[in-house]
C-alpha cells in the first residue's frame, strides 16, 4: 500500500467538536513543521514532487481536494473531505494535489523542517531514486 489512512478521534458535545493531534500518538512521528494550503484557484494542480526522507500527514480540514499518490509502481487517487481522516506518507511517494473546492484547507504535518535538498521535483529522478528507471 502506498499510504496509511489515519482516523483521528473526534471529541464533541453541544458546544462543537475538537480533534487533537499529538506527536507519537495520533501523528506517528515528531512534528517539526506544520503548514497549510488554501485559496487554490480552480483547475490548479499542486505538488508534483516527492521527498527523500520526510514523513508527512495530510488532512483536508475544510472543503475537499484530491490527492494522487504514485510510488513508481502503483497510483492511488484519494478524495479528501473529512476533517478526521489523514493520509500518512512515510517513504518517497510522488504526490499531486488537485480538485480543490473554493473553501479547501489542506493541512500538512511534517517530520522535518523545510529542506529543499529533500525534495525530488523531477519524475524521472524520482523513479531513479526508488530504483525504478523508465
Amino acid at each position: 500500500m502506498i499510504y496509511k489512512r489515519l482516523e483521528f478521534n473526534v471529541h464533541g458535545d453541544d458546544r462543537g467538536s475538537l480533534i487533537a493531534l499529538e506527536q507519537f500518538q495520533s501523528i506517528p512521528f515528531a512534528i517539526k513543521r506544520i503548514y497549510y494550503i488554501y485559496g487554490t484557484k480552480d483547475n490548479v494542480r499542486r505538488g508534483f514532487h516527492a521527498h527523500k526522507k520526510l514523513k508527512q500527514v495530510l488532512i483536508c480540514i475544510s472543503g475537499h481536494c484530491n490527492l494522487l499518490l504514485d510510488d513508481g509502481y502503483e497510483k492511488t487517487d484519494i478524495f479528501l473531505n473529512k476533517r478526521n481522516i489523514g493520509v500518512y506518507l512515510d517513504r518517497p511517494i510522488w504526490r499531486e494535489m488537485y480538485n480543490f473546492s473554493s473553501d479547501a484547507v489542506l493541512l500538512c504535518i511534517a517530520s522535518e523542517i523545510y529542506d529543499e535538498s529533500d525534495y525530488i521535483r523531477d519524475y524521472s529522478e524520482f523513479l531513479y531514486c526508488i530504483g525504478k528507471e523508465n
